[in-house]
């Protein structure tokens, strides 16, 4: 059953989920990061690349052909099929479809008030499924 860690008032949803990739990444696993839309996409990709000087994190979006053999995959589509099923990573307001698939999912929340409603009602959705839950508050100190 897959774990789902919920992460919430975290201060930039796009620089968390890089030093989530980051770590995940250092441990050999696989992860995909599903985004609320293309435009939060691109400034993910382009985060990947230039939010650490010591860090290469190779990523691709999710249909590109090297999907298969990358480590890091973006995706904007909640319904998305992935070549690999370690980690997944959710910036968007919707529960993914194919969720369950993965062994651990990381739910980002922002501080933001809608955000954060979207937030409670998935970790309703996944309570009532009978999901294994954590929750971390993200120190903005």
């Amino acid at each position: 059953m897959t774990r789902i860690d919920f992460h919430s008032n975290v201060p930039n949803k796009i620089a968390y989920a890089c030093r989530l990739a980051r770590k995940a990444c250092n441990a050999d696993h696989r992860i995909v990061i599903l985004v609320q839309d293309r435009t939060q996409m691109a400034q993910l990709d382009e985060q990947l690349w230039t939010f650490s000087e010591l860090d290469f994190l190779p990523h691709v979006a999710i249909n590109d052909a090297l999907a298969e053999r990358t480590p890091i995959l973006l995706s904007a589509d909640p319904a998305l099929e992935a070549p690999h099923h370690d980690i997944l990573i959710n910036l968007s307001d919707a529960a993914p479809t194919h969720f369950a698939r993965f062994e651990r999912m990381f739910e980002v929340i922002s501080a933001e008030d809608g955000d954060k409603q979207a937030g409670r009602e998935r970790y309703a959705y996944y309570k009532q499924r009978g999901y294994p839950l954590t929750h971390f508050v993200a120190d903005n100190a």
